[in-house]
């Protein structure tokens, strides 16, 4: 890994050319490289964390100017929630991961001594451009190493500390491996964003992190094809049947456990039914923990006749733009519908297809959301928040993807592989096989994997 102010062209280069000799890397080989990451960053705690209070307190200054927005702040904080602990396991994690690289998926015998297998290979070079989450860096090295992929990585000038902190560490420490130096770059100036994006004849995969705004202009900036979400607009649909402590729970969890992450839910959609009998426990929970409910008009008539006069006092009106709104922060539009047909409709509608869930006792009703919601992740009973890659057991992610590509939801390994084919033949020739008197015909056969 290297820190590099090198001509973009040179640089995705030599990152293609690396990722080439990575993809060939025995497992042992990318193993140890993670290990030489984790146990560099481990010794380097102190260094880093202090770097990145320094990031901190001028984001701070920037948010308080009205530069910057406090969702960004919050996702910078390295010292926060665990963030450290879990950017660490997350690499020891993916380095105990079954090797992605090499695994047949399909065998076919075409004719006696002509087979065909789909082996799982490395996409090749990534581009990583991400805003504030330093814990990237190290999530996105460990991955792209064990994926056999090279990668070359952006970050954010409020991260600037950081990355730099990090960078260097996780370069000597690659420097005692068999990692190639061109695998994982780590660019630092803004200027050859653009140029990057430009070179689609060396990178396979830009993956954006961060703002809506970074990842519309990624997509809109180049040929390159992008993984990516551009909103987390997550919703959940609570419906009449559903356990009242339960529902408070989850909503408490998929609300205030990180406000400014993508899968945080943002809209709670309210079954009629439910109204009366549910909702006032669950707006009790949410009130408690400081989440402002901006309210339609048959939620905040029936909280109102339900909660006491201080808590029914805090309730707000929503707008239209409000169930079309990423807040990031403890704010929760409140939405009744009907039925679970118009939730699906509402969420298929105004959602990001990003993750949703439903809240009821009822497995067909469970199902038929589950079915119907056109999104990466369809939850039932379940917080949103449990969208990420190390609780789906990645070990950590590059990403949450809301694309119709190869990978969706929380990107690990697997989503960082495609594959090609192999034919072991013996001479065999087309011209030989046809329909014809005398021709030859393949046999096709499936062989156990």
């Amino acid at each position: 890994m290297s820190l590099t102010n090198a001509n973009p062209d040179e640089a995705a280069r030599s990152a293609k050319s690396a990722s080439h000799v990575l993809a060939t890397l025995p497992t042992a080989a990318r193993n140890n490289a993670l290990t030489a990451i984790y146990s560099a960053l481990t010794q380097a705690k102190d260094e880093i964390l202090a770097a990145n209070a320094r990031d901190l307190e001028l984001a701070k200054k920037a948010a308080q100017d009205g530069k910057l927005s406090l969702s960004i702040v919050s996702r910078l904080d390295l010292n926060k929630k665990g963030k450290w602990e879990d950017m660490l396991k997350g690499i020891l994690d993916v380095r105990e991961l079954e090797d992605p690289v090499g695994k047949v998926t399909l065998r076919t015998k075409l004719d006696d001594g002509l087979n065909l297998e789909r082996v799982s290979c490395p996409i090749g070079v990534l581009l990583i451009i991400f805003e504030a989450r330093p814990e990237v860096i190290a999530n996105i090295a460990s991955l792209a190493i064990k994926s056999g992929n090279a990668a070359i990585l952006k970050g954010g000038k409020e991260s600037t500390e950081s990355f730099i902190a990090i960078s260097k560490v996780i370069s000597e420490a690659l420097k005692f491996t068999e990692v190639p130096n061109g695998a994982i770059q780590l660019v630092t100036t803004r200027d050859v964003v653009p140029q990057l994006l430009a070179l689609d004849q060396y990178i396979d995969l830009v993956v954006p992190r961060g703002s809506n705004e970074l990842v519309r202009y990624i997509k809109s900036s180049t040929k390159i094809p992008v993984m990516g979400h551009a909103d987390g607009l997550c919703s959940i649909y609570l419906e009449h049947t559903a356990d009242p402590e339960m529902a408070a729970k989850v909503l408490v969890d998929s609300k205030t456990t990180y406000p400014a992450a993508c899968n945080s839910v943002e809209s709670l959609l309210v079954e009629e039914a439910a109204l009366v009998s549910i909702l006032p426990v669950v707006a009790e929970a949410l009130l408690e923990k400081g989440v402002s409910l901006r309210c339609d008009p048959a939620s905040k008539k029936a909280l109102t006749a339900k909660l006491s006069a201080h808590s029914a006092a805090l309730l707000q009106d929503a707008n239209d733009v409000d169930f079309d709104t990423e807040h990031l922060a403890l704010i929760l539009s409140i939405k009744t519908v009907s039925n679970i047909s118009d939730a699906i409709t509402h969420i298929n509608t105004h959602g990001s297809h990003h993750t949703d869930a439903i809240l009821t006792s009822s497995e067909p009703l469970a199902e038929q959301f589950m079915n119907a919601i056109d999104s990466a992740g369809v939850y039932w009973n379940a917080p949103t928040r449990m969208a990420d890659g190390m609780r789906y057991g990645f070990g950590t992610e590059v990403g949450v993807s809301t694309n119709k590509i190869h990978a969706r939801g929380p990107v690990g390994l697997e989503g960082l592989m495609i594959y090609k084919y192999k034919i072991r033949g013996g001479g065999h020739l087309t011209a030989n096989y046809g329909e014809g008197a005398g021709q030859k015909r393949f046999k096709h056969e499936n062989q156990a994997l």
